[in-house]
């Protein structure tokens, strides 16, 4: 968890919280866009190699994560994918 935690910055890791009381923290990997709407690719920063994508809303104060629906959630992914085989 330590050597994926130092690839992050302190302001580039947040703790999602659930319903269920259960939380963890993970490394923004970065923001895109796909259709007019952006979404954010989290890495969760435990010994898994799990990304949760989420839409992402900027607010007056902060931003707001929501959940993909499930008729978009595959052509979010193929894009993030298609984003993380370009060459950098």
């Amino acid at each position: 968890m330590e050597e994926k935690r130092a690839l992050y910055a302190e302001d580039e890791i947040l703790t999602l919280e659930f319903d269920d009381g259960a939380s963890f923290e993970c490394g923004i990997m970065g923001v895109f866009e796909l259709d007019g709407k952006e979404y954010i690719a989290l890495d969760a920063l435990d010994d898994s190699n799990d990304v949760y994508l989420y839409e992402y809303v900027p607010t007056d104060d902060d931003f707001e994560l929501l959940d993909i629906p499930e008729e978009d959630f595959d052509r979010v992914s193929a894009e993030f994918d298609r984003l993380m085989d370009e060459p950098v």
